[in-house]
């Protein structure tokens, strides 16, 4: 007699879903771990990591007798690209970046070498072999995730819909066309491996075909007719140093109750070379759009001038100077791009920041070594820029903790705030010091060479911190703006050499009416340049100096032109 058995149908596992998420969540999640613990960053990456590494249950889900085939071969790639990110990490303390990729491929074969042979130690390699055996450990668990027909096909959809298609799908229906829609995708996908790569590099050579192309049209420019150098033949060295989100009324240097400047403080009581400016705003509350101008010859009236005239850094290259670029900010991301395309119309530049986001810890005390050997290069004459991160929201990234002089403090607040808003407030004060500290460091630094020159420092724009009342603003909206938006500071160190030289008294200029959109006017008075288009009447130290509007606003949306000086000193406009 026989028995026949009818083989049982495979079920569904809980158990065995458990372990295929956390394998492919592994290789993404241990670096977003290890930046969300280390305070650099927030939670968004660790949970686009979760979101994203998801997508690989699909193959699974289709075909699960090949499960352990499928993540082995999937999890090879993604061992690959996601080592190379927690490597990163483990060097830099920092998350990879199309901005890493950037400086890796401006990056020569020697010195490639010279970075392996600096960075390779036991440390990484330690690492490397944990990492490396928690995958193995993690992929001998795996077990088939079985799903009934046609709900396994039902599942993988939706799992694809709402990843992707959905995403793509709503930005579209919010006006944004496919590459938008597509870049916004990317964005969310980037914390995933192998999407760091990936995205990073289809981002980094978009981005890259755009800086050559503008600068191919920065090149073509003529020069500026007729320029004089006035200022002799001796050796010097000028520096331009543009801050971040600072708007000056959170300085105690312009007579904050807070001293949140001491160092800028002491300076300015016993150095009388180094002027302060008092009634300086910026045209727009955002850094591209205020470089466009400041650095170049646009301005509210004028905003596209900066892509058909000669920019402050071809004016210095072609006036003799040596010219370098030394920046705490992101470098190659497609907010970033005309940022970097300034960047490459200097001689050399520095990169200090390859964060993913704006948005991470980062101190701008990374400038302060590059900015003293460019010091020490021998060019007899130099200029150079030094973009910080200043203040930049988010305002407790900005400082080391041992920085938070006013936490928890509640005195002399604006009324009616909450916890998070008080928060905020003092973190953006705490910024604000260690902001002074750099500032002075680099005022220290330059004048510890004892330089023939000047070093002058701006804001791009102010910051609005819950200062105007109601109390319940915080960042910048040029819709509906505040003075705290526009104001920033301004202030002026000369050297004792070039004091002597060009023997000048700014004290009757430091209260005149200014916007930083005519700086290139201003600098090139200070630096002595001539030519066919510089106007000393709007030079802010120039006897020839006329006060006009200041324009702010955005230049290319109808009327939406204002007059600063008309701007309400209570509630935003948008609510008067």
């Amino acid at each position: 007699m026989h028995t026949t058995h009818s083989q049982a149908k495979p079920t569904f596992s809980w158990k065995a879903l458990g372990w295929v998420l956390l394998y492919f969540w592994y290789f993404s999640t241990v670096l977003q771990v290890a930046i969300l613990i280390s305070g650099y960053s927030g939670t968004n990456g660790f949970r686009d990591s979760l979101l994203y590494s998801s997508l690989w249950l699909i193959p699974v889900f289709l075909f699960p007798k090949y499960t352990r085939t499928i993540a082995a071969v999937i999890g090879v790639i993604l061992w690959a690209a996601s080592l190379a990110a927690l490597s990163y990490f483990v060097i830099y303390g920092q998350e990879f970046s199309q901005s890493v990729l950037f400086v890796m491929f401006e990056t020569n074969a020697n010195e490639a070498r010279e970075y392996i042979g600096q960075y390779f130690s036991l440390k990484l390699v330690l690492c490397t072999a944990a990492y490396t055996l928690g995958a193995v450990l993690l992929w001998t668990r795996l077990r088939p995730v079985y799903i009934r027909r046609p709900w396994h096909w039902l599942v993988s959809f939706a799992i694809l819909f709402g990843l992707i298609l959905n995403p793509i799908g709503l930005n579209i229906l919010k006006g944004k066309n496919i590459a938008q829609a597509s870049g916004a995708l990317m964005g969310r996908m980037e914390p995933a491996a192998p999407w760091q790569l990936a995205v990073g590099y289809v981002q980094y050579r978009t981005q890259l075909n755009s800086l050559n192309a503008l600068l191919s049209e920065n090149n073509a420019l003529p020069p500026l007719q007729n320029l004089k150098d006035l200022s002799g033949n001796a050796p010097r060295t000028l520096v331009l140093v543009i801050g971040e989100s600072t708007q000056r009324g959170r300085m105690s240097l312009y007579g904050y109750h807070r001293e949140t400047t001491p160092e800028l403080d002491a300076i300015h009581k016993n150095d009388p070379r180094l002027a302060v400016f008092n009634n300086v705003v910026t045209s727009r509350p955002y850094t591209i759009e205020i470089l466009q101008q400041a650095l170049t010859f646009a301005d509210e009236k004028n905003p596209d001038l900066y892509l058909s005239r000669p920019s402050l850094m071809n004016m210095m290259k072609q006036a003799g100077y040596k010219t370098f670029w030394i920046t705490n900010q992101q470098t190659m991301t497609k907010r970033n791009t005309m940022l970097t395309v300034f960047s490459k119309q200097t001689d050399e530049q520095f990169y200090m920041n390859q964060q993913r986001t704006q948005s991470a810890r980062e101190y701008d005390t990374n400038v302060l070594e590059p900015f003293k050997k460019v010091l020490a290069d021998p060019a007899p004459r130099k200029f150079i820029i030094v973009h910080l991160l200043g203040t930049h929201i988010r305002y407790e990234f900005r400082y080391p903790e041992n920085w938070g002089k006013f936490d928890n403090k509640t005195d002399d607040l604006p009324p009616g705030l909450n916890d998070t808003q008080i928060t905020d407030y003092n973190t953006y004060d705490n910024a604000n010091l260690y902001n002074d500290h750099v500032i002075a460091s680099l005022i220290n630094d330059y004048k510890a060479t004892d330089p023939n020159g000047f070093l002058l420092y701006f804001s791009d724009h102010g910051e609005e911190v819950y200062d105007t009342p109601p109390h319940q603003t915080q960042g910048r909206n040029e819709e509906t703006p505040t003075r705290h938006m526009y104001t920033v500071p301004f202030i002026l160190w000369t050297s004792e050499k070039w004091q002597q030289a060009h023997p000048r008294d700014f004290s009757g200029d430091v209260n005149r009416k200014y916007s930083s959109a005519q700086l290139i006017h201003t600098w090139s008075d200070l630096a002595g340049l001539q030519y066919d288009g510089y106007d000393p009447s709007r030079s802010l130290v120039s006897p020839q100096f006329r006060e006009t509007t200041r324009w702010i606003g955005n230049p290319y949306k109808k009327g939406a032109l204002r007059d600063y000086d008309k701007l309400p000193y209570g509630d935003q406009v948008g609510n008067q």
